[in-house]
């Protein structure tokens, strides 16, 4: 029994022991007085009571008693019985021997920063633009050039994120590659609204599997004034990543309603929401480090902070632009000639794909700054949806507006069918109301109102017909009953 108990004896003490060795190979000491990590302040020098003290506060503790000339035959130790250093209490070597030791709480101790490890992807984990193209073709319809252009520029950066990890740890990505600094290039993406440009960012993000913020520019002010500073847009995506500083570096940002912080035209008041938010855009675009806080949109003594590098995360940005049509018809329109070889003066007047034409000379009119178009090199054109695009979109898409509501009527058992001509009429109602493809959920949830309503009372119906007589008011849906 006594063997038993001295082996059982040993064990823990080895477990105790690889604990204690373990928490010291994670943890690092700080100091008790500046607060200072040990791979900063240098080596500590451990006090009685469990307490830290860098070289430089212990000194300055021993200067501060030597030049005050401090009577120590006055000083009331009663009063420093509260003290962390005043509080004696040993713990017995696990070794069993004479000596003992103290152990230092994780609260004075902080975690030992990671080595770089690289970015945390292989090269060969990144998919092609082809590949990344064909996924985004089962959810997004139409907008070939725009899915294009993403697709590669999304290739190149995350070559680039890797390329410049591998420099950091001493390893070269190719073996062939020069000293080579590859720049990043954002993405200004221009289209009317409806066009797809949030969806197809997000849609982006998810088979990535990356984190993503959106943010609204009409949200954000120059720095001191009400509103939204411009780390809150890295704050976003420090949240969307868990607060995982490596995870969000490796992010996407997306900022709608880009054009909603133009320069101000003939205005005598300070322009707080446009040219000055679009200079401050500058540093993030470029790539920098900044201190966002965590769980907070501003700044304040109570919110921690963290340091997060925007050099590897890729921004995108969106906007209607609603006058860049007048703007470039001006300038084509300029540079007509006169004689027979001369173009119409109404050519480009009903040409749906006029945004496919846009320069920076047409953006720089509109009010962007030549500095902060010089940050987005990519720009791309969204078109503008016809009536078979949005005949598609009803149907064809993995996640199809049509596929949601059948699932909701499969749920009580009752099959929706939508006739061809149902899906012409209601592609054409959305050209009308000139929103988009979110005209297509608002008409539905109108005509799909009373069908939702009235079919949970009877359970002996089996399936529901949704024809064009219906949406014209003209009759109702054709109704089939069980069996």
């Amino acid at each position: 029994m006594e063997e038993k108990d001295r082996e059982n004896e040993q064990k823990l003490q080895s477990e105790g022991e690889d604990r204690d060795n373990g928490d010291e190979q994670e943890y690092e000491k700080i100091c008790y007085i500046c607060r200072r990590p040990e791979s900063k302040a240098g080596n500590m020098i451990v006090m009685p009571g469990n307490m830290c003290l860098c070289h430089d506060c212990m000194q300055k503790a021993f200067d501060s008693v030597i030049g005050g000339n401090m009577d120590l035959s006055k000083l009331d130790f009663s009063q420093l019985s509260g003290m962390p250093f005043m509080n004696m209490n040993f713990v017995p070597s696990p070794k069993g021997e004479e000596e003992s030791y103290m152990q230092i709480p994780k609260s004075q101790k902080v975690k030992k920063k990671k080595a770089d490890a690289g970015p945390g992807f292989e090269l060969k984990d990144i998919p092609a633009p082809h590949v990344i193209k064909r996924r985004l073709d089962e959810y997004v319809i139409g907008q070939e050039r725009a899915k294009k252009v993403v697709s590669v520029a999304v290739y190149n950066h995350y070559k680039r994120v890797y390329a410049e990890s591998m420099k950091k740890v001493g390893k070269k990505a190719d073996d062939k590659a020069e000293d080579v600094t590859i720049e990043k290039s954002n993405i200004l993406m221009i289209g009317p609204t409806g066009s797809g440009k949030t969806y197809l960012v997000r849609t982006l993000a998810r088979l990535l599997d990356v984190p993503l913020a959106i943010a609204d520019a009409t949200s954000l002010t120059e720095a001191g004034y009400i509103g939204d500073d411009i780390e809150s847009v890295v704050s976003k995506l420090l949240a969307a990543a868990g607060n995982d500083v490596d995870r969000a570096e490796h992010g996407i940002i997306f900022i709608d309603e880009i054009d909603k912080i133009a320069k101000k035209r003939e205005t005598n008041t300070r322009d707080v929401s446009g040219e000055s938010v679009q200079q401050e855009l500058l540093k993030l675009l470029e790539g920098s480090r900044v201190e966002v806080p965590v769980g907070a949109n501003q700044k304040n003594a109570l919110t921690p902070l963290k340091t997060v590098n925007t050099d590897h995360i890729l921004f995108i940005c969106g906007g209607a632009f609603p006058d860049m049509e007048r703007i470039i018809r001006e300038r084509l329109n300029k540079a007509s000639s006169i004689g027979f070889g001369a173009e119409l003066k109404d050519k480009y007047q009903e040409d749906p794909n006029i945004l496919s034409h846009v320069t920076n000379k047409d953006l720089r009119e509109f009010g962007m700054i030549p500095e902060f178009l010089g940050r987005l090199p990519v720009t791309v054109t969204l078109e503008k949806l016809t009536k078979d695009l949005l005949v598609q979109i009803l149907k064809e898409p993995k996640n199809a507006i049509l596929k949601q509501y059948t699932r909701l009527l499969e749920m009580d058992e009752v099959k929706l069918i939508f006739e061809d001509e149902a899906l012409e009429w209601i592609a054409q109602e959305a050209l009308m109301r000139d929103t988009g493809a979110r005209a297509l959920r608002a008409i539905l949830e109108e005509y799909m109102l009373d069908i939702m309503y009235e079919i949970p009372k009877d359970p002996n119906i089996g399936s529901v017909v949704v024809t064009r007589p219906y949406l014209e008011k003209c009759g109702g849906p054709l109704i089939q009953m069980r069996g």
